[in-house]
Parts: C-alpha cells; structure tokens; sequence
C-alpha cells in the first residue's frame, strides 16, 4: 500500500519545529516573530497547513464536548481495543 504525500521543498526539520509550536500558535500565545514564521511557513507548506487546520478544529469540537462520565465498561473496552493495534514504529 503506497501514501500520496505532497511534496514541498521546506526541510522536515522546519515543519517539526513548526509542529512544536501550533497549540501555543493556535492559543495566541507565541511571540510575533514566531507568530510570523509560523504564517509564512503556512503559505508555503500544504501539509503544515492541513495539519493547522485539523488541530483548529479538533481544539473547537473539544471545547464543544459536554463533560460527562465515560459509559460502564468503555475504560476496559478502549485498553483492549488498543492492544489490537500493530506497534508504531
């Protein structure tokens, strides 16, 4: 099975660095020069972009979700569905 990744020319180490950074981006609790690069980086790079925007709207469906008890059982059920999982590498 082969993944399509879009190419870009940004280093990797850029768009981890940048990785690093988006909750406090997101927030508005990194510094304009930070604030800046992390803008221009998103001009370029379409997968830090689509990475943004996922975290974005994970961050708002969060901040929409009711604080309630997990049902009976969901505990125990969540830790043997997650034994099922290969190991990542």
């Amino acid at each position: 099975m082969t993944t399509n990744h879009t190419h870009h020319d940004h280093d990797h180490e850029a768009c981890l660095a940048l990785f690093e950074k988006l909750s406090e981006y997101i927030d508005g609790e990194t510094d304009e020069v930070t604030c800046e690069a992390i803008q221009a980086h998103m001009k370029a790079c379409p997968c830090c972009t689509t990475c943004l925007e996922t975290l974005k709207r994970t961050v708002g469906f969060c901040e929409g979700v009711k604080d309630e008890p997990v049902p009976a059982g969901f505990s125990k059920k969540l830790r043997e569905a997650l034994k099922t999982l290969p190991p990542s590498n």
